[in-house]
């Protein structure tokens, strides 16, 4: 490798938008530096954990020499083919379904709404691009980090190699995230299919589209195409989708999807698809599921360990990524891992949590002293489907394999005003709390803004703020978000005994 970075990255359509994507996330004239004679701290991966871990690092004002390595594009999934272009997309199909509606709030929508598909695409490329200066390399370069590009490995114990670099470092983070799982599909491969890393490469709408996988990722995208136009068949292996959150949540979510004309075909795996005149078809054990002109695989993630030459310095891993202990150190201990790349939580906010310890771990924590731990996190999480599904804690299946008896007060938005209002009254919110005590164990909220309300309750457990407390707390009225206090007042409730309303009863007749 040249000092210039080693591959031309396009992103296609190659636009103004997307050129300016690439000018800060992987700049084709970019000159990596002269390596510093030794690193603090080397980062492999520029994503979210990598970033965080970077920046954090240099930006504490002790002098660190950081290093940062990045062989795709700066930013990430979630800059380039996740968070931000996903909702990006979910956003314009909203203001669809908000159109459809519009005869329920009293306002007459003309006859048919005409979906602009490639300027729905468009406006996320140029969203992307206005907010990929924060990742980019100059940013980082003038945060006084060495930003190499290039495929970065391991040569041996303290150095790793870009190009005919060599980066020397006294302790070195992995953070080269996930990529989509395929699955084992006959025909697939010579069919054609679309990932998240691909699918917003589009600028035709698909007329049909399939959508294998019902966790998180296909829902999302399968709703966003369905309302943009395409007829979408959701293909799930479970019986039901979202089969990993709360039944009464998914099952929600699953009757709106059925509602706006989205297929499901669930309890099934497609085992072949066959491209013909008619389109792509997938097939089921023999049965044909349906025949579409676009696939989008979402069933899942795979760790990217491959190219590290994690053999060289003891970095143990497997199929679930590397492995790493709960203060996020592999199994060589100079070197530290945080992502997806060894993470079940695979979120953006997750990633930049983990950062954070890997930074108190790696350059604050002499002999082990004073490490933070992985599991001492409270990790929220939201689908953004609509309505949106967010969680934050325990299941009460959870807190039943550890032991603890629990109770559950729910709040269905049908008996929330604001909800009423707004005409948004399919969700609700549910608490779990300790058997008898007001302890906040958990809680899953399903609301077309869940994602917005769940951090007061994520606030609570992680500060041991138990319902008493939450009771006292003043919710603007009318709020979907009074459905917190509502949760809290019914607490309170469960107080009033026989006993005490009697004791009560008599305190009151001689006060």
């Amino acid at each position: 490798m040249t000092d210039t970075a080693l591959d031309t990255f396009n992103v296609s359509p190659m636009d103004e938008y997307n050129q300016k994507l690439v000018s800060h996330v992987h700049p084709p004239d970019w000159v990596n530096p002269t390596p510093a004679d030794c690193y603090d701290l080397v980062v492999i991966g520029a994503g979210t954990a990598g970033l965080v871990t970077a920046a954090g690092a240099a930006g504490l004002g002790l002098g660190f020499k950081v290093a940062l390595v990045e062989r795709h594009l700066m930013g990430g999934d979630c800059l380039n083919v996740g968070c931000v272009p996903s909702k990006a997309v979910i956003r314009s199909s909203r203001v669809v379904a908000e159109m459809a509606n519009a005869r329920e709030y009293g306002i007459v929508p003309p006859e048919s709404v005409t979906v602009d598909f490639p300027a729905v695409m468009e406006r996320m490329r140029r969203i992307r691009s206005h907010i990929s200066p924060h990742d980019s390399a100059e940013r980082f370069c003038n945060l006084g980090i060495d930003v190499f590009l290039g495929n970065g490995c391991f040569t041996q114990n303290n150095t790793v190699r870009v190009g005919e670099k060599e980066l020397r470092y006294k302790k070195a983070v992995i953070a080269t995230g996930a990529r989509a799982v395929l699955p084992d599909i006959e025909g697939l491969d010579a069919a054609g299919y679309l990932t998240n890393e691909t699918v917003f490469e589009l600028t035709e709408r698909p007329p049909r589209l399939a959508v294998i996988g019902g966790g998180p990722i296909g829902c999302e995208l399968a709703q966003a195409f369905q309302r943009l136009g395409s007829q979408v068949t959701l293909i799930h292996r479970h019986s039901h989708l979202l089969h990993r959150e709360d039944a009464d949540a998914a099952d929600i979510v699953q009757r709106q999807f059925l509602r706006e004309g989205i297929q499901l075909r669930l309890g099934c795996q497609p085992t072949r698809v066959e491209k013909t005149t008619e389109g792509k078809v997938l097939y089921c054990d023999g049965d044909e599921l349906c025949t579409v002109d676009e696939i989008l695989v979402g069933a899942g993630r795979a760790p990217n360990v491959e190219r590290l030459n994690l053999e060289a310095v003891g970095v143990e891993y497997g199929k679930k990524g590397i492995v790493a202990n709960d203060n996020l150190q592999t199994t060589n201990p100079k070197i530290f891992a945080a992502g997806d790349v060894c993470m079940n939580w695979k979120f953006t906010h997750a990633a930049d949590a983990a950062a954070r310890i890997v930074i108190q771990n790696t350059l604050f924590a002499p002999f082990g002293l004073g490490r933070v731990k992985l599991s001492s996190l409270v990790m929220p999480w939201v689908t953004y489907t609509d309505p949106e599904i967010a969680h934050v804690g325990l299941y009460e299946r959870e807190a039943r394999d550890r032991g603890i008896e629990t109770q559950t007060i729910a709040v269905p938005f049908e008996n929330l005003d604001r909800a009423l209002t707004d005409g948004e009254t399919d969700g609700f919110l549910k608490v779990l709390h300790v058997k008898g005590a007001d302890r906040i164990l958990g809680a899953t909220l399903v609301s077309r803004h869940a994602g917005e309300t769940i951090s007061e309750l994520t606030t609570a457990i992680v500060h041991n703020i138990g319902l008493k407390q939450l009771a006292s707390v003043i919710h603007p009225y009318p709020t979907q978000a009074e459905c917190i206090k509502k949760a809290a007042d019914a607490y309170k409730k469960t107080q009033l005994t026989p006993f005490t309303q009697w004791l009560l009863s008599v305190v009151n007749r001689f006060s």
